[in-house]
């Protein structure tokens, strides 16, 4: 962190950029107007960012009533990366308390908004500030903060502080006003010497890169596109993977199958593929085939001629014919019931059908995407799901990776979902940084989508502008999901409800004990044959664990789940992700 105090200003070169003393019988107004000019002539000046910085806060007592002020910029991880200071005639030594205190900086950058404080010694905010100073904390000080921004992105602060006098009155307003201008100013100028150095490192990188081949820059093209997707938001590496995929798989006509659990987003990335493919500008339709009896799904996928059945008072196009030339989206395809999947297969192999009570037979092309969060492969053993129709769809499947496993999206993500609630509500709230490492920690089995209802709970009742780790359900005890964590550790006949009032809820932060569904409490011990919190146990990857429960249960799915006290799917979720191939006796 770059550290510019006032007696190294001198390093921006032979001029001088501090001006006279403003009069003092000059109207506000005009020393306002005097100030943004000068200070405007700080900023455009050659110089390096630290030292402009460091001039534009050293002007500012020429025009404001003010002991210190600081300027405090942060990186993109939100930690002082500049901070230049006046009124001090040395630099802080090295691992003393900052220019101002963190929680200061928190709370502005957190709401956006100005701060004034009349006196920090009333202020928790200054309060580990105060027992760490050795000043005299008996003067009462006034505190002034604002934040810089540039295009709506908050980049640091800027604020100054003075000694309250009763018998001087301060105009706030006026200095808080002035102060805000100054901030505009230098986010502006900050914004511009960032552009202007990644321009200068791209146009370096590009002289010492070699000639990339058409395939490679489509390729990069390609990602940089796919990552802007309405709906799917984050960075983590699972998900970049899914997406490069997904680009991948949208220039083809392929079937598509996505696979995951509830809550991971299947329709977002359904709609991705056709938004990325040629098909773009025909209908996505989609359709949830769980929702409805196999007589109503049949006359909604295949539409019904006028008469067919009692109620079908004209002829209806169904959603086979209203996404021709289109893409659709057969969610929960694992719950139709196996004489429909006859029907249904004779539609994906020869792209022909019937109304419901019609004799003509009509011609569709439709590019299919199926997503069930189902085993398919349990249920084409068990007889449940036909095998035809299981190759006829799974021609590329995806599997979508829960949130569990991209931890370092969750703050992005709610912070899209708070910004969304503030659009729909007029609010203006947000995540306090402790409240965004509070919810990191979370484990979520709902996924995104428990997510989402977690920000908005905890939105809805906020006590204020920012959303502080007291306002989360979690940390009252008042959390119901949290009792999807507990597994094998809940019985089956428990009253939710009555259970919170008993503070059983798991602490923020720990893994749920795992279970298998379905089997009752006693029968299986989860995770015996290696539990990674056991400390009998030596450490063993899950991999390693996975590949021994399978040598020990012969290369039986079924049997490994039982030993590890998991489902088959799961055990056959965690094969594919590690990459681990069946053996075949």
């Amino acid at each position: 962190m770059a550290h510019i105090p006032r007696d190294r200003v001198d390093e921006a070169g032979p001029w001088d950029t501090r001006p006279e003393p403003p009069i003092k019988s000059m109207p506000q107004a005009d020393v306002s107007l005097r100030g943004i000019y000068e200070i405007s002539k700080v900023l455009t000046a050659p110089a390096r960012l630290e030292i402009t910085l460091a001039n534009v806060v050293n002007i500012l007592p020429s025009f404001l009533q003010m002991r210190h002020g600081a300027i405090v910029i942060l990186d993109a991880g939100g930690e002082p990366e500049i901070t230049a200071t006046a009124g001090n005639t040395h630099p802080p030594p090295s691992g003393t308390r900052r220019a101002i205190p963190q929680a200061v900086i928190d709370q502005i950058v957190a709401t956006g908004t100005p701060l004034l404080i009349p006196d920090v010694r009333k202020s928790q905010l200054f309060e580990a500030d105060l027992q760490t100073s050795s000043s005299n904390n008996d003067i009462p000080i006034a505190f002034v903060g604002v934040p810089v921004k540039a295009e709506h992105k908050i980049l640091g602060t800027l604020s100054i502080d003075r000694v309250e006098n009763s018998a001087t009155g301060f105009r706030y307003d006026e200095d808080m006003r002035f102060l805000a201008m100054v901030a505009n100013l230098v986010g502006r100028t900050i914004r511009l010497h960032r552009m202007l150095s990644t321009d200068r490192q791209r146009n370096v990188d590009e002289q010492w890169r070699p000639e990339k081949s058409l395939d490679e820059e489509r390729t990069c093209s390609a990602r940089r596109s796919h990552f802007k997707i309405d709906g799917i938001i984050g960075e983590s590496a699972p998900l970049k993977r899914v997406l490069e995929t997904v680009s991948v798989v949208a220039r083809t006509n392929s079937t598509v199958l996505l696979r995951g659990e509830s809550g991971t987003g299947k329709e977002f990335f359904a709609q991705a593929i056709h938004k990325l493919s040629r098909r773009r500008k025909k209908s996505f339709v989609k359709l949830n085939c769980a929702a409805l009896s196999e007589s109503v799904l049949e006359s909604e996928l295949f539409g019904h001629e006028k008469g067919a059945f009692t109620g079908a008072i004209s002829q209806r196009a169904g959603r086979f014919e209203l996404a021709n030339g289109g893409t659709l989206l057969l969610d929960e395809i694992g719950e139709i019931s196996p004489a429909f999947q006859a029907k249904l297969l004779r539609v994906l192999q020869e792209g022909e059908l019937e109304r419901v009570g019609g004799t003509r037979t009509l011609q569709v092309d439709v590019r299919l995407i199926c997503a069930t969060n189902k085993d398919l492969e349990t249920a084409v053993v068990n007889g449940e799901f036909r095998a035809d129709l299981y190759y006829r769809i799974n021609v590329v499947p995806i599997i979508l990776p829960p949130l569990r496993e991209r931890p370092g999206d969750i703050p992005r993500l709610a912070n899209a979902f708070l910004d969304r609630f503030n659009k729909e509500n007029h609010r203006e709230l947000a995540f306090a940084p402790s409240a965004l490492e509070l919810i990191s920690q979370c484990y979520f089995p709902g996924n995104v989508r428990e997510l989402e209802n977690c920000v908005q709970r905890t939105a809805t009742l906020a006590r204020s502008r920012t959303i502080t780790p007291s306002d989360f359900a979690c940390k009252n005890s008042q959390c119901l999901s949290s009792l999807l964590w507990k597994g094998a550790g809940r019985s089956h006949g428990g009253n939710a409800i009555g259970e919170l009032t008993q503070d059983k809820i798991i602490p923020v932060g720990s893994r749920p004990p795992t279970r298998r569904i379905g089997v009752s409490e006693g029968k299986v011990s989860p995770l015996k044959a290696g539990d990674p919190n056991d400390p009998a146990l030596p450490r063993l990857t899950e991999r390693d664990r996975l590949v021994d429960a399978m040598d020990k249960a012969g290369w039986v799915q079924a049997k490994a789940a039982r030993i590890l006290g998991l489902t088959p799917r799961q055990i056959g979720y965690a094969l594919r992700r590690h990459g681990i191939e069946v053996k075949k006796f």
